[in-house]
Formats: C-alpha cells, structure tokens, sequence
C-alpha cells in the first residue's frame, strides 16, 4: 500500500499532462513541459508534484503566470485513492486498485472536459482488469471476461435502441468501452451495481444544478461516463451492492 501512496503524486502530475496534451492531439510521452505564459521549458525544480506549486505559490517562478490547479487536484487525489484501495483492500490487491483508480480518473476528467471516453485509455483498462483477474486464477478470469462482455453489449444496445427509437445518439461510444473495462475489474455480478450507482449519481448531479440554479436541458449532453467511473469504483470498492 505504500508504495502506490508515494508515487501517486507524480502518478497525479502525469495524468495531468495526459489530459492537457492529449485532447489538443500533442505527444503525452516526449516533449518537455513548458510553461504556457513564458513557454520556458520547466526544469526539474517546477515539477515536483505538490511541492513545487507550494513552493512557488502555484505560479510560474519567471513570470509569475498561474499554474493549473487541475495538477494540485489531481497530484493529491492520486495518492489519496491509491490510500482508499490499500484500505479497502489490503496487500497486492490494494495496489492493484490503486491502479484502476488512477485509470477511472483520468477517464473521468475527458469526459466531463471534452465528452471523449478514448479507446486508447479505454481498451487498456480492460486488458489490465483481465490481467489483474488473471493472477486470481482461471474463475476470476472467467468473470472478468464475462463482465467486460455483458458490460459493452449492455450499453452497446441502450445506445442503439435509443438512437433507433429518438433518431439521435443517446450514448457516447466510449461508454460501453468504459462499462466493459469496470466489468473486467469488478467481475459480471458487478454490473448492476455500477448501473445503479451511476444512475443515481448521475440524477442526483442533475438535480443539484437545478437547485442551483443550472438546469440541465433534455438536450443538453451528460459526461455519463464520470459517473460509471464513480460506479466502477464503488463496486470494486464495497463489491456488488455492497455485498
């Protein structure tokens, strides 16, 4: 459990990174940072996670531009889900978990920016749920492979009975892929609970921006996968309905 808690800040740092370049189609992997006011290239320094904006009061040291609070959020909430999972559950298990946090994460924060579930970061978060089922043994992977099944086809077919009944797209693509990659961690027994966790998130964030103020319109897209990725990891979490 340690050790995901250590390195989940620079886990946190690149994930925001990821979900800057990304998006704008920039290399994630090469390219060095730079600072977006004075484009000076960020040395060692600037990129301690945490400290560094600390240290610099979350401004550029040249010219003093503001630094994203999205890497603080994000350089904090790593560690802080990598420590939930340890807590959760344990040993190899925990770090592991630390792992599918860290994924729904980043996936979260697409979708709710840019409404984009990408197969370049969905379909590995089914092959490592495999992967990680399969150290449990052949019925572990069984079920993981049984719910990455049943998780996509689920969505796969809401989406296209809604687009054959309201003649529009009602679900995003990426969302089977997402719902596919919580069954593979979760197991197929999950998948209610994931359904039902989401939905109800998902309405009661709706119904709060209305008691706020900013209703949401029947038109109006909802990021649905942020809310299947906060169902995904309740269900790992707690297992299927709490159970």
């Amino acid at each position: 459990m340690i050790l995901p808690v250590l390195i989940g800040p620079f886990v946190g740092s690149f994930l925001g990174l990821v979900s800057v370049r990304l998006p704008r189609g920039l290399p994630v992997v090469f390219g060095r940072s730079a600072c977006p006011g004075c484009e000076r290239t960020l040395g060692p320094l600037d990129l301690v996670p945490i400290a560094s904006f600390i240290l610099f009061r979350g401004r550029c040291r040249t010219c003093a531009a503001p630094i994203p609070r999205r890497y603080l959020a994000l350089e904090l909430a790593c560690p802080a889900l990598a420590l939930w999972a340890g807590l959760a559950h344990p040993g190899a298990e925990g770090a592991l978990g630390a792992l599918y946090a860290w994924q729904l994460l980043l996936l979260a924060l697409l979708d709710a920016e840019h409404f984009w579930l990408p197969r370049l970061l969905t379909l590995p978060l089914i092959v490592t749920g495999l992967a990680a089922a399969s150290l449990a043994g052949a019925g572990a992977l069984a079920d993981a492979a049984l719910g990455a099944a049943l998780g996509f086809l689920v969505l796969a077919l809401i989406a296209w009975l809604y687009r054959r009944l309201r003649r529009r797209e009602g679900l995003g693509g990426g969302d089977a892929y997402l719902l596919a990659g919580a069954g593979a961690w979760c197991g197929a027994w999950a998948l209610p609970t994931i359904m039902i966790a989401a939905s109800l998130s998902g309405l009661a964030a709706v119904l709060i921006l209305r008691l706020i103020g900013r209703p949401v319109a029947g038109d109006q897209p909802v990021p649905f996968g942020v809310f299947l990725a906060l169902g995904g990891w309740l269900a790992w979490l707690y297992g299927p309905l709490g159970l």
